[in-house]
């Protein structure tokens, strides 16, 4: 197992006080290296997502949104699309990404029973919804609270289909579930991954995810995944195993294939709190964040060689999120305000602030500068 290599270097602050625009500032110059030619995605307090050029790091256009506040946006996985989730969770609003323009919204509660959607999986063929939620109903007196239910909703339609068994029984109040990249499988991880067909949802398969290939060691637990720069049906990122005869946690690059029904882990070394993580667009490297107050650190690594290849302490936020740049060069720090701070991916240099409209309300996406082709509303 390699050692950890640490370099301390502490990032340089910069702040702009009173932005023109949205954007670096009036009379600002354009930034020396840029993040590509992709666009940033964004939702905001104002009820809207913003869209930035990465080249010029500018507000390019702005999508209002009917539903109000978004409190989410999940693409769909031909990036046609995007389904954005209001803030009372009980609203779904389809932008088509070509266009900007709406071409579906839906409201999920009705009468005195309101819906809080906890979870959303987009179907690749954009025809249904997998979503889990819980509802609360109000009678004349108290709020009887239901419980947590996967169910299927056809977008053609706007109605609930077919609700989804528990595996086993176990009724949890989250869960980590994929649909497949045919949209054939949906995949539940638990104690197992769970195969249901999206048919009926009969259960198809087991496969034990969290059981490592090598006996005596101890369980597989899936950390944090932002799986948007994966090949469709793998998702990679951190995770730890707990050695149940030293009491002691290993963090390593888990990277699942839900096709092939594997897990690859590969061990780094002794488990550290990093989160949130993200991989480069050409998923040679990954990066993330410690967060403890007083002391956040950027790291850096190396998903071929499977090591450590940075580490680096600098003045951190309340809240954080990560994002790298379309061509790997730079990485987005956001959540909490309304700005994103912009880092060279190779030094962890801080280079400058973007301004937003408004608070951010939303993930971070970053698309490449590829144009979807337009979808038509179902």
């Amino acid at each position: 197992m390699r050692r950890l290599v640490t370099v301390a270097a502490l990032c340089a602050a910069a702040i702009t006080l009173t932005p023109a625009v949205h954007g670096q500032g009036r009379g600002a110059k354009a930034p020396a290296v840029t993040g590509g030619n992709g666009t940033l995605y964004i939702g905001t307090y104002k009820g809207e997502i913003e869209m930035y050029d990465e080249a010029t790091e500018k507000l390019v256009g702005t999508i209002k949104l009917k539903t109000g506040i978004p409190r989410s946006m999940t693409f769909s996985p031909d990036r046609t699309r995007f389904y954005a989730l209001d803030s009372r969770f009980e609203q779904i609003e389809i932008v088509d990404v070509a266009t900007k323009q709406t071409i579906d919204s839906f409201k999920l509660s009705s009468g005195n029973k309101n819906v809080r959607v906890l979870n959303l999986q987009p179907d690749p063929s954009n025809k249904f919804l997998i979503l889990l939620y819980r509802t609360a109903t109000k009678q004349i007196d108290r709020w009887e609270i239901g419980p947590t239910v996967i169910q299927k909703y056809d977008l053609a339609t706007h109605q609930f289909t077919q609700v989804i068994p528990w595996p086993r029984g176990d009724e949890r109040e989250t869960i980590n579930m994929r649909l497949g990249p045919d949209g054939k499988h949906l995949f539940i991880f638990g104690e197992e991954v769970t195969v249901l067909e999206t048919e009926k949802f009969t259960e198809v398969q087991s496969w034990p995810f969290a059981q490592p290939t090598e006996t005596g060691l101890g369980r597989i637990n899936l950390g944090p995944v932002h799986d948007f720069n994966d090949p469709p049906g793998v998702f990679t990122g951190l995770f730890t195993m707990a050695d149940p005869d030293r009491a002691r946690r290993t963090m390593g690059i888990g990277r699942v294939d839900l096709m092939k029904r594997t897990l690859d882990f590969r061990p780094l070394g002794p488990a550290s709190n990093v989160a949130p993580f993200a991989q480069s667009p050409d998923r040679k490297r990954a990066y993330g964040i410690t967060q403890e107050i007083g002391n956040y650190e950027f790291w850096t690594f190396d998903l071929e060689k499977n090591t450590v290849l940075m580490r680096t302490k600098f003045e951190g936020r309340p809240r954080l999120g990560l994002r790298p740049s379309s061509n790997g060069k730079l990485f987005y720090i956001y959540v909490a305000g309304a700005t994103l701070d912009v880092y060279e991916a190779a030094t962890h240099k801080y280079l400058r602030t973007i301004h937003l409209g408004g608070d951010q309300t939303t993930e971070l996406y970053v698309l490449p500068a590829t144009t979807p082709a337009t979808t038509t509303a179902r």
